[in-house]
Order: C-alpha cells, then sequence, then structure tokens
C-alpha cells in the first residue's frame, strides 16, 4: 500500500495503473500541442500556389470543390450529396452508476475529388487527410441507424429504449477547399525515365512469354537465343522502351494532391478560410497547453509521491 502525503492509501497496483494513465495523457497532449501549432504555422507560412505553376512538393492549393466527373457520393447517414464525408454513431451506455457515450460506428469516404482553380484541375486522394468541414450536422435517436438504415444488415439494428448519437461531417460541390499537402505532377513528359531501365522491364515481360520470344528471335531455329540473337533483343527492347517513353511524353497533365511520402509533413483538408483554420489549430494547440499543465503536474505530482 502507499500513503500519499496521508490523503489516500492506494495498492501498489492501482497506484502504478494511474501513474501510468496520467503520464501517457500527458505525452499525448505535449505531442498534440506542438503537431497542432506546427500545422498552424504551416498555414500561415506557405504561399498559395496555382495548380499550373505548381512546384513538385509541399504546396498549399485553393480552389472550388468539383467532382471531377463523378456522381456526388451520399452520406450514410444524413443522406447528404457530397463529395467526401466522415461519420459517427455513438451509443449510451450505462455500467453501474457511471454511463458514456461509446463509438459503434465511423468511417469516412475516400473516393477522390477534384480542386479547381483559374489554371487547371488537381486531383485529391482524401485518404489519411485531416479534414476540418464547416458542415458538421450531430442528433440523437433510438436506433444504430438513422431512419431508412434500420436495416442494414437484415435484422433491426436498433431497438426502442436505446439512445445513440451521430455525427456527420461533409464537403459539398462548389465549396472553396484549402488544401495543404504533397502535390504531384504525371505525364506530359515530366518525369525523367530511365531507358535502360525501361529496356529491362520490357524485356522481363518478353521473358514472361518465351516460346513468342524464340519465335520472333530465334532465326537458327535450335530452341535457343544465342549471343547475336540477344543482342537483336535488346536493340529490340531499346527502341520499344523508347516508343513507351514517347507515348507517355505525349500523355496529358495529370496533377494530384495527396500525403507526403515523409513523415511529419502535413495533409490538411478544409472550407474553412485558412486564417480561421489556422485560428482553430492555435485554439486547439492552446487548450492542450492547459490540459499538459494540469495532467503533467499531477504526473509529477504522482512520481515525486513515489519516490519520497
Amino acid at each position: 500500500m502507499i500513503d500519499i502525503h496521508g490523503f489516500m492509501v492506494l495498492s501498489v497496483g492501482y497506484y502504478a495503473l494511474i501513474l501510468a494513465i496520467m503520464t501517457g495523457v500527458t505525452l499525448a497532449l505535449l505531442y498534440r500541442t506542438f503537431t497542432r501549432l506546427r500545422r498552424a504555422r504551416w498555414i500561415e507560412d506557405t504561399p498559395t500556389s496555382r495548380i499550373r505553376s505548381a512546384a513538385q512538393g509541399l504546396v498549399e492549393l485553393k480552389g472550388q470543390l468539383d467532382p471531377g466527373g463523378h456522381t456526388p457520393l451520399i452520406s450514410p447517414l444524413g443522406e447528404v450529396d457530397c463529395l467526401w464525408y466522415r461519420f459517427r454513431v455513438e451509443e449510451y451506455r450505462r455500467s453501474g452508476k457511471s454511463s458514456q457515450w461509446r463509438t459503434v460506428e465511423e468511417g469516412c469516404s475516400e473516393r477522390p475529388f477534384v480542386l479547381r482553380d483559374d489554371t487547371g484541375i488537381c486531383w485529391i486522394a482524401p485518404q489519411d487527410a485531416e479534414v476540418h468541414p464547416s458542415r458538421v450536422r450531430r442528433w440523437e435517436g433510438h436506433r444504430r441507424w438513422p431512419a431508412g438504415h434500420a436495416l442494414r444488415t437484415g435484422i433491426l439494428a436498433g431497438l426502442i429504449g436505446k439512445r445513440y448519437r451521430y455525427t456527420e461531417e461533409w464537403l459539398e460541390e462548389g465549396q472553396i477547399l484549402y488544401a495543404l499537402g504533397w502535390f504531384e505532377s504525371h505525364g506530359g513528359g515530366r518525369q525523367v525515365t530511365d531507358r535502360q531501365a525501361v529496356a529491362r522491364q520490357v524485356i522481363g515481360q518478353w521473358k514472361a512469354d518465351y516460346p513468342d520470344l524464340l519465335a520472333r528471335f530465334d532465326r537458327n531455329r535450335d530452341g535457343e537465343l544465342d549471343m547475336a540473337e540477344w543482342e537483336r533483343v535488346r536493340k529490340a527492347a531499346d527502341q520499344e522502351a523508347s516508343r513507351r517513353i514517347g507515348a507517355k511524353s505525349l500523355a496529358p497533365v495529370v496533377h494530384q494532391l495527396g500525403k507526403a511520402p515523409h513523415s511529419g509533413l502535413p495533409f490538411l483538408l478544409s472550407d474553412h478560410h485558412e486564417v480561421k483554420l489556422s485560428r482553430k489549430l492555435r485554439r486547439q494547440s492552446a487548450w492542450s497547453l492547459a490540459g499538459l499543465a494540469i495532467a503533467g503536474g499531477t504526473a509529477g505530482w504522482l512520481w515525486l509521491a513515489l519516490i519520497a
């Protein structure tokens, strides 16, 4: 048993659990404080680029949301026409004297959509994005899925008497989207292609159908390719590689924004103005800092009590 300065007596196991929880909370709030602040600084310090002239790498774009030829998505809870959605279903549960909301269903869409400015279009791949939408709806009901979704699995998912809370967020066609992420362009001869690497790939593909390779290049019909015949194979593969590279250079340029291949770089999407989004992130950082002070102080007090 451990006496914490005369206030309470705890078992060693229970005390260690509380200490571990408070230490974990402190570290999580420390991480959140600095990541929120860093994202706000990224937003404030990164200039807005035009799609046509944007550099490859981390860029900030602003433009109008467009489905890019797709039919609109339908959000699963509110059945709203949208280009992206995120939802959460929580159930109110009682356990003894305590009660809490527990998440029972959640998810978000991953289908790409288009950001369009006056210089071009850029496909947005929203997987792993941190999305801050302004369209948010919360309501409650007595079914696991709102009306129209009760028989989602063929069995009545919710029972009268149970209490559920629904949260749904979405992005709509025509909204102005702020995007900060990793920008890449493909096609139009932008990529530097190693012709020898493409030629090796061509030879590998031809080898997969070896009888056809023999039929094309085995001039003496002995069932094998000698040195002279392999040289013809290499020359033909080199010509095919040049043809493929030329075809790629004629393809239209496709721009895409997504998650950076390097850790630590942001991928943010929001229909808020960038100034408003930056202020929101700074507020979150400030609240996390306040929580850090409380949790860190408590954890420090517990550690001091342990070693005292």
